[in-house]
């Protein structure tokens, strides 16, 4: 099999996109060939495009793809042909921590996520001239019409959920979920922080409330989104800019601090508010992708009591977290559907910058 996709393609750090035709590799056995209808924007990405976090070049990137199962490789039997798919973060599969169920913390997921190549090295997206693409960002790269992506990547998806707003659920929006969900595992009558409402702080807040916490609080600047995290569940907000943040989180907890906390915006004098602003033996965790000499006082935390976790995907195994989010959608119970803004695939320019404004708060390119 040789198929040609339309990608969106960075060539080194601060370059921007550039559409060009790739061809895609010969599917392995256990690849499955998704014709991309819908591709979510993260910060990820963004930190890719920005170099802070370092990558290959030149790569195709997106990892919030959602789609059509075109073809199958040999070994594949959980999807089929006219599957709708969602995909997610890639892992192996084979490592202790894969074995124990904890697929988020792969021990190979640098190189699977972030390597721009297969677990064997080799690479998936060429140039019709044969200049190397790095391919597989997340076991996907799909910002592109077409993307090869590992079945263990994949969730089946009921075909009456639209696909142009299932793409985020692979990632950021699992991220911000299951962090409160699983990685905090909040228990109903707490309180807890969230810092930073853009769509994983947002899915956070819904997800605080979907555990039955009583004191939801949403720290942010911007009031038009403090104001968008009141509607989804915040019972309190907090302005960063106008507020003494600690000492508002004292006053609403009767001054012994939340129970738990989430920070989506790696900004390291946010999180150490957030930390303060939390009691004795509280859990804080940290989401965001910050910048690499980002430092915060271990004071904050030694002799605090308090546990400070680095959450990944929100400790989520896809294939079971992901329908769980599908179901609470349909109940009515988590409207994530409201945080989406559609772009046209080649809009990807304005989609970023609508992104870093806050006029959107979860792009989503979609292909047609």
């Amino acid at each position: 099999m040789t198929s040609t996709a339309r990608a969106a393609v960075i060539r080194g750090i601060g370059s921007g996109f550039t559409f060009e035709d790739v061809v895609l590799d010969d599917l392995a056995p256990s690849e499955v060939l998704v014709r991309i209808v819908a591709t979510g924007l993260c910060h990820t990405d963004l930190a890719m495009v920005n170099g802070d976090i370092p990558s290959p070049y030149p790569i195709v990137l997106g990892h919030e793809g959602a789609g059509v199962v075109e073809q199958v490789g040999d070994n594949v039997t959980d999807v089929a042909v006219g599957d709708h798919v969602a995909a997610s973060f890639a892992s192996c599969g084979h490592c202790a921590n894969c074995l124990t169920g904890r697929e988020a913390y792969c021990l190979n997921f640098m190189l699977l996520n972030l390597g721009g190549v297969r677990e064997d090295g080799s690479t998936t997206l060429r140039t019709p001239e044969g200049e190397t693409v790095h391919g597989a960002f997340f076991g996907q790269s799909s910002f592109a019409t077409h993307a090869i992506v590992s079945a263990r990547n994949l969730v089946k998806v009921p075909e009456g959920v639209p696909l142009e707003i299932v793409g985020p659920l692979g990632c950021g929006i699992q991220t911000g979920a299951g962090t409160v969900l699983n990685s905090l595992a909040v228990p109903a009558g707490s309180s807890v922080i969230v810092a930073g409402t853009g769509a994983v702080g947002l899915s956070a807040i819904m997800a605080a409330k979907v555990a039955g916490a009583t004191t939801i609080i949403a720290l942010d600047v911007l009031d038009e989104r403090l104001q968008f995290a009141k509607k989804l569940g915040a019972t309190h907000l907090v302005n960063g800019r106008t507020d003494d943040v600690v000492e508002t989180i004292m006053s609403i907890t009767g001054g012994l601090g939340a129970d738990y906390a989430v920070d989506t915006t790696a900004v390291p004098a946010v999180i150490e508010n957030v930390v303060e602003a939390t009691r004795f033996g509280a859990s804080i965790a940290v989401v965001g992708v910050g910048k690499p000499d980002a430092t915060i006082p271990v004071g904050l935390v030694s002799g605090a009591g308090k546990t400070l976790v680095g959450a990944i995907e929100g400790d989520a195994v896809p294939q079971v977290f992901i329908p769980q989010m599908l179901a609470l959608y349909q109940a009515g119970l988590f409207p994530f559907d409201e945080l989406i803004t559609t772009y046209a695939f080649e809009d990807i320019e304005q989609a970023i910058a609508d992104t870093q404004s806050g006029a959107s708060v979860k792009a989503v390119l979609t292909m047609a």
